[in-house]
């Protein structure tokens, strides 16, 4: 394949991905229509169907595009560069980005569909599992493994830590926008507050003795 044909495949399939993301957000999987899909993306159904070969394919590959895309713009998807800076900038960085990247009606649309979808596809809330929360506790998890061998937090499971801080952070905001809808989604401000306090709460409870770690985070106004 040339490389201008490789391009016309590769654009062909965003399009359809991002005319079936609106689609199932908006419709669930059972109202959404492959018609209107292939309408919205400005291509043939039989293109739709040659990339995807059925419209369950298809919405399990937009569930993947969507929650692999979160955990890139949080910049889970690699492995943090760890230093001597104290554990409570590091945590706070973690949780405000985390927070703003995930508390978002397109995301939050996601959590609610994949629920409403479990037991037509019960591998999707794994999936959004793998890709959300474990990967962010696995993250945390062996930084909290560094700040221990560095002193600042008292020995522990730093894997069980750092499940306890996830949903420290994400627990209320969650569930305020699950229930509440977009109007749940709490201000910019409101997260950022939140994050902060949940970083004290947590070094409350795991920070050596003598140590705060309370320097406020980068960029924290």
């Amino acid at each position: 394949m040339s490389n201008g044909a490789a391009t016309r495949v590769r654009r062909s399939r965003e399009k359809i991905l991002a005319a079936a993301e609106q689609a199932f957000l908006h419709n669930g999987f059972l109202g959404a229509n492959m018609d209107r899909i292939s309408e919205h993306a400005g291509v043939s159904k039989q293109t739709v169907y040659a990339h995807f070969q059925s419209k369950e394919a298809l919405f399990l590959e937009v569930i993947a595009a969507m929650t692999g895309g979160a955990a890139h713009d949080i910049g889970e998807d690699v492995e943090d560069r760890l230093d001597d800076r104290p554990v409570g900038d590091y945590l706070a960085t973690v949780a405000i980005d985390q927070l703003r990247v995930v508390m978002t009606p397109r995301l939050m649309q996601l959590r609610r569909m994949v629920i409403g979808e479990s037991e037509r596809f019960p591998a999707l809330g794994r999936a959004l599992y793998e890709n959300g929360p474990k990967v962010s506790i696995r993250r945390v998890g062996r930084a909290l493994a560094h700040y221990i061998a560095l002193g600042q937090i008292r020995p522990c499971d730093p894997d069980r830590a750092a499940q306890q801080f996830n949903w420290l952070v994400m627990g209320a905001p969650t569930n305020a926008a699950m229930l509440l809808g977009d109007s749940g989604i709490p201000s910019r401000a409101e997260l950022q507050a939140h994050a902060l306090e949940a970083v004290r709460i947590f070094l409350a409870a795991y920070a050596m003795p003598g140590f705060t770690g309370d320097r406020a985070a980068p960029g924290a106004t």
